[in-house]
């Protein structure tokens, strides 16, 4: 799965990382990389609970690509 992140360095020069797409999904690093690291286990996370929340709609439920 791609995800678009955005990735700005704060006033304190750590670095944080945030997925507009998931609401909350945020983390931040020392490094860039570090931060690039933990937000791809916060997206793991994020998508985890968002799974184990959804209950399923009495339609047919159906997957697409994007």
């Amino acid at each position: 799965m791609r995800v678009q992140v955005v990735l700005e360095q704060d006033e304190d020069g750590f670095w944080v990382a945030e997925v507009p797409a998931m609401p909350g999904c945020l983390s931040q690093g020392n490094t860039r990389e570090e931060a690039l690291d933990n937000v791809r286990e916060a997206i793991e996370g994020w998508l985890e609970v968002m799974q184990s929340k959804s209950a399923p709609a009495q339609g047919e439920l159906v997957e697409v690509t994007v």
